[in-house]
């Protein structure tokens, strides 16, 4: 069997790092006005035999550079506003350039929460 669970993504330039199934999916992506955040929808297996992972997802705004590096996954509209917000997903191994770009940080240094923090349904 399997599930869709929802998660809120946080903007800015540290990534959000959820704790998902292997094997999942990224199957929806929204900017809900009622929370005024970034939501992901995460198809994944209920089977408490599959592995756990750490994923790690990033929002950016238009005009913002991330690395080549990330994977664009999908864009999420304000429909009351101009923003527009785009999800990437940080390769496996892969942190974020901070500073002058010669330091690499992984989430855990930042104190990142995992999913059961992140989950919003």
């Amino acid at each position: 069997m399997k599930t869709i669970h929802k998660f809120r993504l946080e903007p800015g330039k540290e990534p959000t790092t959820l704790t998902l199934r292997e094997g999942c999916k990224v199957v929806r992506c929204e900017y809900l006005v009622a929370q005024k955040a970034v939501f992901l929808w995460v198809q994944q297996p209920l089977s408490v035999t599959v592995p756990m992972v750490e994923r790690q997802f990033r929002v950016a705004m238009s005009g913002e550079p991330v690395p080549d590096a990330y994977e664009y996954l999908d864009t999420a509209l304000d429909p009351f506003g101009p923003e527009a917000y785009h999800v990437f997903e940080v390769p496996a191994g892969e942190g974020m350039a901070i500073g002058n770009g010669h330091e690499r940080f992984g989430s855990d240094e930042f104190g990142q929460p995992g999913w059961r923090t992140n989950l919003a349904s």
